[in-house]
């Protein structure tokens, strides 16, 4: 996907979609035991979540609206990186991808972490 280079809104709404989509193609190969099951459900939800609520963010009616959207983004791509740590994976390139998702919710909530910050 093309970045459009004079939004950062748009660039970050852009990267959370690709985090879903990578999160998505992720467990589709992955071991479909009853536990793995139930992980795969929480981590697609929140994985989701996160660029929703971005969308939602930017779409805010007032600061305090804003301020608490992104406080949900942070919260979600946490619990992303929770269930991304919890998954089975059964091969090394699946560890691979795992450890980037996880490298990826990590700097997610770095940055809205920060957006937090600045919008004190």
């Amino acid at each position: 996907m093309a970045k459009i280079q004079n939004s950062k809104h748009y660039d970050l709404e852009e990267r959370t979609f690709k985090f879903t989509k990578d999160v998505i193609k992720f467990v589709k190969n992955l071991p479909k035991d009853i536990v793995n099951i139930e992980i795969i459900k929480q981590l697609v939800r929140a994985s989701g979540s996160v660029g929703a609520n971005y969308i939602e963010a930017n779409e805010a009616l007032s600061k305090k609206d804003f301020v608490m959207r992104v406080k949900i983004c942070r919260k979600e791509a946490k619990e992303s990186r929770y269930w991304l740590k919890l998954i089975e994976v059964n091969s090394e390139d699946a560890e691979k991808q795992r450890q980037l998702l996880v490298q990826e919710a990590t700097e997610l909530m770095k940055i809205f972490g920060a957006i937090l910050e600045k919008t004190k």
